[in-house]
């Protein structure tokens, strides 16, 4: 037995790269409010599009009710009428993303942009006006700085301003029947205040101050509490991890709504929402709290509702793994559910609490064996200076986990986190025979208020240092060949790639920069206007600001591009053409001055993608090379 307790005795086939990384056969799935259809993405021409089909048929009755054959739909929202669907899309990754009306009286009929902007605008959010039916709240900027609301009149497009903002890092918090009831917004000192807004002045009283550092992205989540008289927010209070509390409108009152000693509220999900699972799930039609997410080596659903603690012991019945994106008809009778599980992804049940009956809907990869994947397993590792740093081991199965090669995967951010759960990109690389190491080093969210905040002035020192120091612990541990080591991600993990490479060369045979950064100053500099007034909490208070020289200088003693010289790790880069993340020119300049020493640089640029490779012809040319690269340099297995 292996020390994951799974069988070494039998090896398995190497799976296809196209398998891998094609689009899933069934994803984001969800029941229409009346209860009577799923929707759900599929591919169709090539892409992701939404399919419809009523609550009783199977996919070969399920209509494609969108047609997109340049890029995947992601994100879709059913209305209150039951003939439009709405779906939002951008062009080529470039982010600016609009909103799309869909007639499922008529889904050959091509879809509507109900927000036509001029490019550099957005929609950052659409939801449902209970208040006045067929219409839906948006948010996007056509004034660039400014993310105004909107009303949109469904069946005909009508737009109206319903919400100014004079205030670019302050968001205005409606209540469900559209009026302001709370606004949040940046202090000069970084701080953000959280104000109740008056029903008949709208005048602003703030109610409560929260640290900024701590919260790099952001107070989140932000959610008017049903009744209107409460915000919900993540808040640290006065311990070490993060809490669900309700500010009360009239007193400023905090209560504590949810906690759980040693755990983090979930938030990843407030960075796709209606995609990755939610921290806080709420009744489709009253808003009221069912359940709160919480991080930990799996994550942890806390049940707050006594109605919903039934059919959530239902529904755990149905999958060994952690109940993921939940949606119920309006009388929460019919729901449809799916599943975290790190080596069967995205299965979907469907389940009648009327009835109690529950049918399996379908498995995001249904022709996979979950049993020839590796299981992901929760480990800790100590960093040099006692930070506990919560780490993620996958092993290749079928081999003695001894003295194999290793693959450093650095998430992005860096203010994200790994969680446990189905990755790609571990088992894609524990499949070609690598140990994968993922580490949530300094500066991750999910794991306390100190574990963040010690990135503060980090960046290129103590959270480089997490990794070797997780690197060193597989190398102790007998799980990694000291010889056989690569770093591998996206972004943030892009940037450590390369930090990798010049810091520590003699620690790492390969590195892959995945739209990584190379330059902190001219990255700051050419991140979207409107983006900048945000930085305060995150980029500015733990890196720098390249406006400051003497913070320049700094910024650019910890930037790649200026490490060149020590540079000698074959290297492969990757880049989306339309990325306004990390533009581009952070990985022409590091690939050019590499190549003009010597060093081995393989480059992919895709013309057609941003921040991320989405098209799963993208991903599949840039997991060939990945594979071949690793290969050459590690000696994990590759596909003839």
């Amino acid at each position: 037995m292996s020390i994951t307790g799974r069988p070494t005795d039998q090896r398995p086939n190497l799976v296809d790269i196209e398998e891998f990384f094609a689009d899933p056969k069934f994803a984001n799935p969800s029941i229409s409010p009346d209860g009577t259809r799923i929707a759900y993405l599929a591919p169709h021409r090539g892409r992701r599009n939404v399919w419809v089909r009523g609550i009783d048929q199977t996919h070969d009755d399920a209509v494609p009710v969108t047609a997109d054959t340049r890029r995947g739909i992601t994100t879709y929202h059913w209305t209150d009428d039951p003939r439009w669907l709405l779906y939002l899309q951008d062009t080529d990754g470039n982010e600016d993303w609009h909103l799309y009306r869909v007639d499922l009286d008529d889904p050959g009929s091509a879809s509507v942009d109900l927000t036509p902007m001029d490019p550099g605008s957005r929609v950052v959010g659409a939801e449902a006006l209970p208040s006045i039916p067929g219409s839906v709240l948006v948010a996007m900027n056509r004034r660039p700085m400014f993310f105004d609301t909107f009303l949109i009149e469904v069946a005909t497009g009508a737009t109206t301003l319903h919400r100014e903002q004079d205030d670019p890092t302050a968001a205005v918090l409606l209540n469900r029947g559209g009026e302001p009831a709370f606004q949040t917004s940046l202090a000069a000192d970084g701080a953000v205040e959280i104000s109740a807004i008056d029903a008949a002045t709208e005048h602003t009283r703030v109610l409560r101050r929260l640290g900024g550092a701590e919260h790099p992205v952001g107070v989140q989540p932000q959610e008017v509490t049903a009744d209107g008289k409460g915000l919900l927010v993540g808040s640290y209070q006065d311990g070490d991890n993060l809490r669900l509390i309700r500010i009360d409108h009239e007193t400023g009152a905090e209560t504590v709504v949810a906690a759980v000693d040693g755990h983090d509220l979930d938030i990843s999900g407030t960075m796709l929402p209606g995609v990755l699972p939610p921290p806080i799930y709420t009744h489709r039609r009253t808003g009221e709290i069912l359940a709160v997410r919480f991080v930990g080596e799996r994550p942890h659903i806390e049940v707050l509702d006594q109605d919903f603690a039934e059919i959530h012991t239902r529904l755990q019945k149905l999958s060994d793994g952690v109940l993921g994106t939940l949606s119920s008809d309006n009388s929460g009778q019919r729901w449809i559910a799916t599943f975290v599980h790190d080596r069967d992804p995205g299965v979907t049940w469907l389940y009648d609490h009327g009835t109690g009956e529950a049918r399996l809907l379908f498995r995001a990869h249904p022709d996979r064996d979950p049993n020839t994947l590796s299981p992901m397993a929760s480990v800790t590792v100590p960093a040099r200076d006692g930070l506990p740093l919560p780490s993620f081991l996958t092993l290749p199965i079928g081999v003695e986990p001894r003295n194999l090669p290793l693959v450093l995967v650095v998430h992005g951010g860096p203010w994200y986190y790994d969680e446990w759960g189905y990755s790609s990109d571990a088992q894609f690389l524990a499949n070609r025979g690598y140990a994968v190491l993922q580490v949530n080093f300094r500066g991750s969210l999910g794991y306390g208020r100190r574990h963040v905040t010690a990135a503060i002035g980090e960046f290129a020192r103590a959270m480089h240092d997490d990794l070797i120091d997780a690197v060193d612990w597989a190398v102790a541990e007998g799980y990694a060949d000291p010889d056989r080591i690569g770093i591998y991600g996206g972004s943030y993990g892009g940037y450590a790639a390369l930090l990798g490479a010049a810091l520590t060369p003699d620690r790492f045979a390969a590195a892959v920069d995945y739209v990584g950064i190379s330059d902190l100053a001219n990255f700051l500099r050419t991140l979207p206007p409107f983006t900048r007034a945000f930085n305060v909490n995150n980029w500015y208070r733990y890196v720098g600001d390249p406006e400051i020289p003497e913070q320049e200088a700094d910024m650019l003693s910890r930037s790649p591009i200026t490490m060149v010289d020590r540079m000698n790790t074959p290297l492969l880069v990757a880049q989306g053409a339309n990325d306004v993340r990390v533009v581009q020119a952070e990985s022409d300049n590091i690939v050019t001055r590499l190549r003009e020493r010597g060093i081995p640089v393989e480059y992919l640029i895709a013309d057609d993608e941003g921040h991320g490779f989405e098209n799963p012809e993208n991903r599949i040319l840039l997991y060939r090379a990945i594979e071949k690269h690793f290969a050459r340099h590690l000696g994990g297995r590759v596909a003839e």
